[in-house]
């Protein structure tokens, strides 16, 4: 019988955390045969990711998902073989219970937020909470063997590559869109949170001797965006041209679609942690955005992946990237840092190409939580 999984995810906001589940759901569909039921509370947010959703009933499937409304009156609900709580989120007490009365415990996970840290390898797969006799264990997604891994579907690294030396099918991708980029234009994606360092970076692009394409997809920065080019309504479709920058809104795309975006850029910023893992799968220099917290604990995250994301690059390489990524995580001034990325660019684009592969060597997370459950049973 096909071992059976529930995943649980709240949208709190900014599409990240529907956007992790909805690719690790599919994929144990797609490639290790579990049934798999998504379990979303907010169906409107899971549209942006999946058009094809009715936010109208309460049960669909979808691309091999079983994809159920987690409605706030919980209606009673068998157990499955597997439950994961996305990012620590609280699983109804009814459901809770359903675990606890299984004649044998379900394999209970909480699927917590990425992180390069340290401590991370040493706390993956530690008890949690107990309820009732069942369980709860850790499972962190990283870098470093010892952790959970990231979400890559089989195949991906290699369809990624033969994209790339395919010059016709990323110029007709990119038309899908609307996007006509001049011949030898510098290809560059934004996607991120509000950002008062936007400015400056734009500056430093539209002065620059090299044509730019900015591909911006519908999102927090587009205010930013907005006002610099100094219009008064910027809305998808849109294309401004300031200088050598020329600047296109685009459209809130699926997750496929948006991994072939990267893939055609030259230079992709990413924010939070969905979009920050695909970019890394892209093999390209990229920038992180990544989501603020309190006492500006993300710094410490942010450090900690540049620590091992830097290695193995020149000592001049390294203190460029670090000053650009600091300065954007910051609202700081980027034409400077900008300025020194760029007198590394060879050395930054086959770096990406290299940490790629290099990630690509550990199991992916989707296969890890499996191995896991099989040992576990």
């Amino acid at each position: 019988m096909k071992v059976r999984w529930d995943i649980f995810c709240s949208v709190v906001d900014n599409f990240g955390d529907i956007g992790v589940t909805w690719r690790l759901a599919r994929q144990l569909a797609a490639e290790h045969a579990c049934t798999v039921r998504l379990w979303v509370d907010d169906l409107r947010a899971f549209e942006r990711m999946c058009p094809e959703v009715d936010v109208q009933v309460s049960q669909q499937w979808q691309e091999g998902v079983d994809v159920r409304h987690w409605p706030r009156d919980w209606v009673a609900t068998k157990s499955a073989d597997v439950v994961i709580a996305a990012f620590a989120c609280q699983l109804p007490h009814d459901y809770m219970e359903a675990m606890a009365q299984r004649k044998r415990p379900p394999l209970w996970m909480n699927l917590d937020y990425l992180s390069a840290e340290g401590w991370v390898v040493g706390c993956h797969g530690l008890p949690s909470v107990k309820f009732k006799g069942v369980q709860k264990y850790f499972f962190f997604p990283g870098f470093q063997p010892g952790t959970g891994g990231l979400l890559r579907e089989s195949g991906l690294i290699e369809r990624r590559q033969a994209f790339q030396l395919d010059p016709e099918a990323q110029q007709q991708f990119l038309q899908s869109l609307g996007v006509f980029p001049p011949a030898g234009a510098r290809l560059i994606s934004l996607f991120a949170y509000e950002n008062a360092g936007l400015a400056s970076w734009l500056d430093v692009l539209a002065a620059d001797r090299q044509v730019t394409h900015l591909l911006v997809p519908h999102g927090r920065i587009l205010g930013d965006v907005q006002r610099w080019l100094e219009v008064e309504v910027l809305a998808v479709g849109d294309v401004h041209q300031r200088g050598t920058l020329t600047v296109q809104v685009l459209p809130f795309v699926r997750q496929e679609q948006y991994d072939r975006l990267l893939w055609c850029c030259d230079f992709n910023a990413v924010r939070g942690e969905d979009s920050f893992v695909r970019a890394q799968w892209a093999g390209r220099p990229l920038l992180w955005h990544i989501y603020r917290q309190d006492e500006d604990i993300h710094l410490d995250k942010l450090d900690a992946f540049l620590g091992l994301y830097t290695e193995g690059l020149s000592p001049a390489a390294k203190a460029a990237l670090i000053a650009l990524w600091q300065a954007w995580n910051a609202d700081g001034d980027m034409a400077k840092s900008w300025t020194m990325l760029l007198e590394h660019w060879p050395e930054m684009t086959r770096h990406a190409e290299e940490w790629c592969l290099e990630q690509g060597l550990q199991a992916d997370l989707a296969t890890t939580l499996v191995q896991l459950y099989g040992n576990w049973i």
